[in-house]
């Protein structure tokens, strides 16, 4: 913008000044034929208009974006939050170092809030409060810090929370949090004491996650030897562990109301259990993925999957399907997946220090049918976002239009093949 004032400014100190200053010039000797001619050829008064005219068009707007940017990091996060209320995001990385972020569809406009490197080893959970004025962590370093979420600022150290490094993180509600360390404990604490109120070891390898019931009653856990483990919060005692299941459980949440339970597995396996019956699994349903590192639910059927393979898969849980490709970090591992408060957006953390935000408007409308569908000729996913197989995709037009043409043969032959069935 300082271009067209400088230019401005150097035009009008041209032309004036040195007809001003010459006294010597009389009247009677200048030729008022001529006099015209010279203020039509300078044409002062339209040229600086018509300058600032184009000069004020030519810096293009802002560019607006179907997504925030990728945030760039210093070293992997092991995890991500979303504010429940605001464009603010914070993730913790392996040097225990919590940065916070706001983020923003145009280009350019991410900024770095703040950071907090009170953490003295890996950072491997963030939660904010369902209001947002708070932010727990938890860390390989046995503590479990509050931070004032605007500030960044350490509000209360618990050290030496757990005997084993802390894995896993969940606010039940305003004061109450529950926490799983690699050696199987799990420990739920009273904020507002400080104190332990449940310090219980029932799983014989880390707890990978937890989450909790609507009544805030029945904790669920994960963990790596293989089984979900079912606390009650309210008589504070353990329930019971499920079946042991193939490869270590790494993610629990709740889907269909409450009505069902689904467990992620480093075998690449979903595992579903009806609510009530916890022993044994209803169902399961294998993906071809290396393995489930974290699930997101969208809705009451549709979830988000991340994996070590790198991609964000959609899943429809009854019938269970996969949906498609949300996105994917290329050839590295994803260590967690958050939805954003207005379920835009679906954020990942992966091993390319990045943070990749992805558009998830359009799936709750997602209808899923029965039938399956035959695979692709290119064995590739459908495509949910238009970066899903990458961001600099050439031919990814070129591939949505490909997809739309095979799913309407589909459609044309599954017709064809109901009319000659009724026959």
């Amino acid at each position: 913008m300082a271009a067209p004032s400088e230019h401005a400014d150097a035009s009008s100190s041209v032309t004036e000044p040195p007809e001003m200053d010459k006294p010597e010039a009389p009247e009677t000797t200048r030729d008022p034929e001529a006099s015209d001619p010279e203020p039509a050829a300078q044409d002062p008064d339209p040229d600086p208009d018509e300058d600032e005219d184009e000069d004020e068009a030519e810096p293009p707007g802002p560019k607006i974006r179907d997504t925030p940017q990728d945030i760039r990091l210093e070293a992997i996060a092991n995890t991500v939050a979303f504010h429940p209320s605001r464009d603010i995001l914070v993730c913790g990385d392996v040097d225990g170092d919590v940065y916070a972020y706001s983020y923003s569809c145009t280009e350019g406009e991410n900024r770095e809030l703040w950071s907090s490197g009170h953490h003295m080893k890996s950072c491997r959970q963030v939660r904010f409060s369902a209001d947002g004025l708070k932010l727990y962590s938890v860390s390989r370093d046995k503590a479990v810090h509050l931070l004032d979420a605007e500030r960044g600022q350490l509000v209360t150290r618990i050290r030496g929370a757990h005997g084993a490094p802390i894995n896993s993180l969940l606010l039940v509600d305003e004061n109450i949090l529950a926490t799983g360390d690699d050696g199987g404990t799990l420990k739920v604490w009273d904020m507002r004491k400080g104190t332990a109120i449940m310090d219980l070891k029932h799983h014989e390898d880390y707890i990978s996650d937890i989450t909790v019931d609507q009544a805030k009653r029945i904790l669920l856990t994960t963990s790596g030897d293989g089984t979900m483990g079912v606390f009650n919060i309210k008589r504070r005692r353990f329930e019971l562990l499920s079946e042991y299941q193939s490869g270590d459980l790494t993610s629990v949440v709740l889907m269909k109301r409450g009505k069902k339970v689904v467990c992620g597995s480093s075998e690449g396996t979903i595992y579903i259990f009806n609510w009530n019956g916890f022993g044994a699994t209803s169902d399961r349903f294998a993906l071809k993925a290396e393995s489930v590192e974290c699930i997101v639910p969208i809705t009451d059927s549709i979830m988000c999957t991340a994996s070590m393979d790198g991609y964000i898969r959609a899943i429809n849980l009854l019938p269970n399907r996969v949906i498609g490709c949300i996105g994917q970090h290329v050839n590295e591992p994803i260590e967690e997946l958050a939805k954003s408060w207005d379920s835009r957006f679906l954020a990942s953390s992966g091993h390319d220090q990045l943070i990749k935000f992805w558009d998830i408007s359009s799936l709750p409308n997602t209808t899923v049918n029965e039938y399956r569908k035959r695979k692709k000729k290119d064995g590739r996913m459908k495509s949910l976002t238009k970066k899903a197989h990458g961001d600099n995709d050439f031919f990814s037009g070129l591939a949505e239009e490909t997809e739309k043409k095979e799913e309407e043969e589909e459609e044309e032959e599954e017709e064809d093949d109901s009319d000659s069935g009724s026959d």
